[in-house]
């Protein structure tokens, strides 16, 4: 037995100070007397001195295995086109000549020039292919070699759902948009499995770092395939909710997997579609064109048919949707389809499942309350807004006031998760917490305001999305999102108590301690 006692213990009975945890769960919550009166010989006492103990928290949106990949790839998070070309530089020199040169998160709305170009990378990559992320995971950029391999020329004409941005002649300019990034990552060599999982553990080692126990994740099958190894052998660590993506949805259907099914590391979860783009790429689906223009109007991926039709056989099989969408249009079709779908659900006998949009960043303020309505859940990311404040405010004007409509949302009372979307961000979830709290970036002055401040949350509601919120998303909360007795011991120890810190410091915390079942799996040394 554990006892942790003389701390501050969230999201639980009040006034409680002290945990008993035995093998993988919480068997008492209450004061340190009543805690300690449990203890017996071989029980651990640990003094946690005021510490701020809070659950264990969910990544509610994240790219596992692109994140692991991330780790190992040029970071392209730079604040100029030049800095990332040398970086890109550097990554050439260290590999051999056949091999991808490949990076991440480059932002073409930060950089004064744009966006780069095939040339640009030619003149740094001596001769490798080169293939790069942009920040949203929606666009790439690639040098000549890259294009030369993946046979784009410019007789090649843009594939359904994608785009090759071209010259005045015509001819690739080395960035491409959404589908048109399969052209390349097919021919791009599979990693192999066991360097896979390495990444993947990597991945963890991170995650767990920063107080993240479980993440829902949307990767694809490669990625399914490495974590049932890492839980085979017993090292997967964190919980994962595992999507599937919709190209898998018939083997899925006549393998007759269910959401919810698996183990507690590692589950079955909803559904994954795309139904518009990005904003940074302005290929987000909206309503009205993008601020300067009269004919940009994004890419609509799918129609409200289309999520509806694919919905109901997802749902015969008893697998939940879960719908990117990001533009007020896409978000609009996506809410239609759902409004269908429940009514299905219901004509038919069928569960009322946890379906959910991702992302969900712009709603017109008539399609804000249908989201509690239909009991969709929003997953969204408030580390987001960091870096789409001024994008949004540049490319959506006045309709950035309906932008992460996050308060909005919880007055309706819908059910609202966090995440990250890593790589696309960072995945610490105090940097979450502070972006929803404050709708600053991390260096605002002082007492400046917050980004449409109407819409900041308190922490406590910013905990709940991190915390029992999803869990309760993935059907685990009756043992998963609460410090109570019969939960699993999943938990983070906090020096600072978060409650009693300027809001603009919630950026700054850092776990001392993490556990998972009852294990330490992380301390701060």
């Amino acid at each position: 037995m554990i006892i942790l006692y003389n701390g501050v213990v969230y999201n639980t009975l009040g006034g409680t100070t002290a945990l008993a945890i035995e093998d993988d769960r919480i068997i008492a919550a209450g004061s340190d007397d009543q805690v300690l009166n449990l203890s017996r010989p071989g029980t651990q006492c640990i003094n946690l001195a005021g510490a701020f103990v809070l659950p264990g928290m969910t990544d509610s949106h994240i790219h596992l295995d692109l994140f692991g990949q991330s780790l190992a790839m040029v970071d392209c998070s730079t604040s100029s086109k030049a800095e990332c070309l040398k970086r890109v530089e550097l990554k050439s020199l260290q590999i051999s000549e056949d091999a991808w040169i490949t990076g991440h998160g480059w932002n073409n709305n930060l950089w004064k020039t744009g966006h780069g170009t095939a040339r640009d990378l030619d003149t740094v990559t001596h001769g490798r292919p080169a293939f790069l992320t942009d920040i949203s995971l929606h666009s790439a950029w690639l040098n000549s070699q890259a294009l030369r391999l993946a046979g784009i020329t410019a007789q090649t004409p843009d594939p359904e759902g994608g785009i090759i941005q071209r010259d005045q002649h015509g001819n690739p300019t080395g960035i491409l948009f959404e589908s048109a990034l399969n052209l390349v990552e097919k021919i791009i060599p599979a990693i192999p499995m066991a360097e896979r999982q390495r990444n993947l553990l990597k991945a963890q080692e991170r995650l767990l770092s920063c107080g993240i126990t479980s993440v829902h994740d949307f990767d694809r099958a490669p990625c399914f395939s490495a974590l049932q190894q890492l839980d085979f052998e017993r090292l997967l660590r964190l919980r994962v909710l595992k999507s599937l993506s919709v190209e898998q949805l018939d083997e899925a259907l006549a393998l007759g997997l269910r959401g919810g099914f698996g183990q507690n590391h590692l589950r079955i979860g909803p559904v994954k579609m795309f139904s518009d783009g990005a904003l940074g790429p302005q290929t987000a689906a909206m309503l009205s064109p993008y601020e300067g223009s009269t004919d940009r109007f994004g890419e609509l991926l799918l129609s409200s048919d289309e999520v509806f039709e694919t919905g109901v056989r997802a749902a015969v099989g008893g697998l939940s949707l879960a719908v990117h969408a990001i533009g007020d249009r896409a978000n609009r079709e996506v809410l239609a389809a759902f409004e269908r779908l429940r009514a299905y659900e219901e004509q038919h006998n069928l569960p009322h499942l946890q379906h959910r949009v991702e992302h969900m960043q712009l709603l017109e303020p008539g399609d804000i309350r249908k989201v509690a309505d239909l009991e969709v859940t929003a997953s969204m990311q408030p580390v987001h807004m960091y870096e789409d404040m001024c994008t949004a405010d540049r490319q959506w004007g006045t309709r950035s006031a309906h932008a992460f409509p996050i308060q909005s949302l919880l007055n309706t009372g819908a059910r609202v998760v966090f995440g990250s979307d890593a790589p696309v961000e960072n995945p610490n979830p105090f940097w979450g917490m502070h972006a929803a709290v404050t709708r600053k970036r991390r260096d605002a002055p002082r007492g400046q305001p917050g980004w449409y401040a109407n819409e900041c949350i308190n922490l406590e509601s910013a905990l709940a999305g991190y915390t029992i919120n999803p869990a309760i998303q993935a059907r685990t909360g009756h043992f998963l999102g609460r410090l109570q007795p019969g939960y699993l011991a999943d938990l983070v120890v906090l020096r600072r108590n978060p409650f009693n810190i300027p809001v603009e410091e919630l950026h700054t915390l850092l776990p001392q301690k993490v556990m998972v079942s009852g294990n330490w799996v992380f301390i701060n040394p």
